[in-house]
C-alpha cells in the first residue's frame, strides 16, 4: 500500500509531459525542492489544477512511486495575488524560482530556505510593503540564498573573494546581509547599479560551479 506523504509547498516550475501530465517543481517545508508528477493535471477538469500553480503556497499531498513522485492532492493556502496582478512582480517571482531551482539541493531540507523564499515572496506580493526599486527583492534573494547555501563572499574593502568590484556594490551587499529593510527599501539604483548587481551575480555563480 502506497504510503501518503504531506507538507507544505511552493510551485515553482511546469513541465508538460505527454497530452496532460506535468512534472512540477516544488519547493517544500519539510523536503526542500522536489519534483512530482501531475497526473492529468492540465485537463479542465483536474481537481489538483486549483491548488497548483507557479508560485501558490498550498497543503500537498503525494506518493512515492518506483520511478517518481505522484502529486495526490493539492489545498490552496496563499496564491499571492498581489504578485499574480503585476507583471513586475510576476518577474521577479520567476527569477527567484529560476535560480532557485538552480542552486537548491533537492530533496534536501532546509528550514531557512523555506522561510526565505515566503519572506521575499510575501514582501514582494504585500501592497503595503513598499521598496523603491523591485528588482533589489531578487538580488536580496540571491544573496541571502548563497549564504544559506554556506557560499557567503568575503568582503574586504572593496573587494569580493579576492577580486575588486564597484564599492557601491559593496556597501548594498552588506545591507543585504544585514537584512536591513528599512535601508534597503529606500535605496535609490541607478541603472549602472541593477547592471553592476547583474554581472556580480553571475560572475559569483561562475565562481562557485568553479569551486
Amino acid at each position: 500500500m502506497a504510503v501518503h506523504y504531506r507538507t507544505k509547498g511552493i510551485f515553482l516550475k511546469k513541465t508538460d509531459r505527454g497530452e496532460a501530465d506535468q512534472f512540477l517543481t516544488v519547493y517544500t517545508e519539510e523536503f526542500g525542492k522536489m519534483s512530482i508528477l501531475g497526473k492529468a493535471i492540465r485537463k479542465a477538469a483536474s481537481k489538483l489544477r486549483g491548488g497548483a500553480e507557479l508560485f501558490y503556497l498550498s497543503e500537498i499531498e503525494f506518493i512515492q512511486g518506483k520511478n517518481h513522485k505522484t502529486l495526490t492532492d493539492a489545498i490552496l493556502i496563499d496564491k499571492f495575488r498581489g504578485i499574480r496582478e503585476d507583471l513586475d512582480k510576476l518577474r521577479i517571482a520567476h527569477q527567484i524560482a529560476a535560480v532557485l531551482d538552480k542552486l537548491a539541493v533537492k530533496e534536501e531540507k532546509d528550514e531557512e530556505i523555506w522561510q526565505l523564499l515566503n519572506e521575499v515572496l510575501g514582501k514582494v506580493n504585500d501592497l503595503r510593503f513598499k521598496i523603491y526599486d523591485l528588482r533589489l527583492m531578487y538580488y536580496y534573494f540571491f544573496w541571502s540564498l548563497i549564504s544559506l547555501l554556506g557560499y557567503r563572499p568575503q568582503i574586504s574593502g572593496c573587494s569580493l573573494q579576492g577580486e575588486k568590484v564597484s564599492c557601491d556594490i559593496i556597501k548594498i551587499l552588506k545591507v543585504i546581509f544585514k537584512k536591513d529593510w528599512q535601508i534597503l527599501s529606500r535605496l535609490k539604483l541607478e541603472a549602472e547599479h541593477i547592471s553592476l548587481l547583474k554581472n556580480t551575480s553571475e560572475w559569483y555563480i561562475i565562481k562557485i560551479h568553479e569551486k
